[in-house]
């Protein structure tokens, strides 16, 4: 489906740049130019990012402690 109307982005291209390790939304505006004319799709583009985003392989997440005062 085409995500950026504008400049013709559409979710494989921002399923691309997410497995290619795009990190932000700014970052992918930079790599696509999703969102760089109108900005309407950015709501839309920053959600795809984050469910194509790859998950970190082998890290684990642990609880943070506080210290000790």
């Amino acid at each position: 489906m085409y995500v950026c109307i504008c400049n013709g982005i559409t979710d494989h291209d921002i399923r691309a740049a997410a497995e290619a390790g795009c990190g932000s939304l700014s970052e992918l505006t930079m790599r696509t130019g999703v969102g760089a004319c109108c900005g309407t799709c950015m709501e839309t583009a920053g959600a795809l990012l984050e469910a194509y985003r790859p998950a970190a392989a082998g890290v684990v997440a642990l609880p943070v402690l506080q210290r000790a005062a």
